[in-house]
C-alpha cells in the first residue's frame, strides 16, 4: 500500500522544519494535496470551483494542469448526489478528497454524510470502510450572513463514525490533511478562512499529524484555554496579555474534535484547576458544551471555580459588519471568562 511508508515514516519529519522554510495555511493544504495524488493514483478532488483559476483560495490552483481533468474536477450544484458519488467511489476503493466553498453546503448532502459514510464501517463489522476527506471552509467578516457562515463543527461532532480535524497552522493543515486522505474513515476537514494566509515552518517531506492527539501552545498554572482553529490563535493573544497582568495561562490547541484528546485536556485542568473553553460554534449544544461536560466528569474535584465558555450566541449569523463585531468572540472574550474563573 503506498501509504504505509508515510506513516510509518511520520515521526521521522515531524520536528523537523526544513531549515526556515514557512509555508502558508493555505500553500500546506495544496502542498498535502499534491503529495497524496502523487504518492497514490486513487487519490482525486472534486468540488464546485476547484478548477477555478484561484482554485478555493489558492489551495486547488494549477492542480488540474498537473493530474488532469479526470483527477481534478469541478462538479454541478447538487450536493447530496456529487457527495453519494464520493462515499461510493471510497466504498469502491478510491480515496477523493471532497471540498465545499462553505460548510453551510454541507447540509444538503447530510442523507450521504450521516447515514452511510459515518455508519458504512459499523454496518459490515469493520470489513468495509470509507476513505473519504470532505474539506470544507468557516470564516466571517465575508457578509455571507445566516445561511453562508456557520460553523457546524458541533452537529458532525454529534454524529459516530466521522472524524473531525480543526487545524489552526499550517504545519497541522498538511499533517492532518495527508493523515485524512490515508486513513479509512470519513473524515470532516474544517478550515477557517482567517488561518489561510498564517506561515510557519512546514517539511517539505510528506508526514502525517495524528488525530486526537491535542498539543500544548502554550504552558501556564493559573488556567487552562481549550480551542481549536483559529481561536487558538485568539487564545494565544489573550495568554500573552495575561502574561503581563500576572496570570498564567496553558493553551491547548485541540486539533481535532472527534477524537478528542480527553486526558490532554483533563491532565491540565487537574493542573490548573480553571477552565475556558474557546470554541466557534453556538454555545448551546456546541463544542464548548461537550467539553465543559468532560471537565465536570472526569476533574470536577480539582476546579477552584465553574468552567468558562467562549462561544457564539444562540441566534443566526448576521451579515453586516456591525452586527458581526458583536456576534463573533475573541481574544478580549477569552480575557473576561479567565477574568471570571480567577475572581469567581
Amino acid at each position: 500500500m503506498p501509504w504505509t511508508k508515510l506513516v510509518a515514516d511520520s515521526f521521522v519529519h515531524k520536528k523537523r522544519t526544513d531549515g526556515k522554510r514557512e509555508l502558508s495555511y493555505g500553500e500546506a493544504l495544496k502542498e498535502a494535496l499534491s503529495q497524496a495524488m502523487k504518492v497514490d493514483e486513487r487519490v482525486f478532488v472534486m468540488g464546485e470551483g476547484v478548477d477555478a483559476p484561484r482554485g478555493i483560495f489558492g489551495t486547488t490552483e494549477g492542480l488540474q494542469k498537473v493530474f488532469g481533468k479526470e483527477r481534478v474536477f469541478d462538479l454541478p450544484l447538487s450536493e447530496n448526489a456529487f457527495t453519494g458519488f464520493a462515499v461510493g467511489s471510497a466504498i469502491a476503493g478510491m480515496r477523493p478528497v471532497l471540498i465545499h466553498m462553505r460548510m453551510d453546503f454541507m447540509l444538503l448532502s447530510m442523507d450521504q454524510i450521516v447515514n452511510h459514510a459515518s455508519k458504512w464501517r459499523y454496518m459490515f463489522g469493520g470489513k468495509e470502510s470509507v476513505p473519504l476527506t470532505i474539506r470544507c471552509i468557516i470564516g466571517k467578516g465575508w457578509g455571507s450572513g445566516a445561511q453562508h457562515s456557520q460553523s457546524l463543527e458541533g452537529l458532525f461532532m454529534h454524529i459516530p463514525g466521522l472524524k473531525i480535524a480543526c487545524p489552526s497552522t499550517a504545519y497541522d493543515a498538511k499533517g492532518l490533511l495527508l493523515s485524512a486522505i490515508a486513513g479509512n474513515d470519513p473524515v470532516i476537514f474544517i478550515e477557517h478562512r482567517w488561518l489561510y494566509s498564517a506561515k510557519c515552518p512546514v517539511p517539505r517531506k510528506p508526514y502525517i499529524v495524528h488525530f486526537g492527539k491535542a498539543v500544548i501552545r502554550k504552558k501556564g498554572k493559573d488556567v487552562t484555554i481549550a480551542a481549536y482553529s483559529l481561536m487558538v490563535r485568539e487564545a494565544m493573544a489573550a495568554a500573552e496579555e495575561l502574561e503581563k497582568e500576572g496570570i498564567s495561562a496553558e493553551v491547548i490547541d485541540l486539533r481535532t474534535l472527534a477524537p478528542l484528546d480527553r486526558a490532554a485536556i483533563l491532565d491540565s485542568v487537574k493542573k490548573t484547576g480553571r477552565a475556558v473553553v474557546a470554541a466557534l460554534d453556538w454555545k448551546t449544544c456546541g463544542v464548548s458544551s461537550e467539553i465543559s461536560s468532560l471537565i465536570s466528569e472526569g476533574a470536577f474535584t480539582f476546579l477552584k471555580s465553574p468552567v468558562e465558555r467562549v462561544a457564539l450566541p444562540d441566534t443566526p449569523t448576521p451579515a453586516c459588519d456591525a452586527l458581526e463585531k458583536g456576534f463573533y468572540r475573541g481574544k478580549d472574550d477569552i480575557k473576561k471568562a479567565v477574568y471570571r474563573t480567577i475572581k469567581p
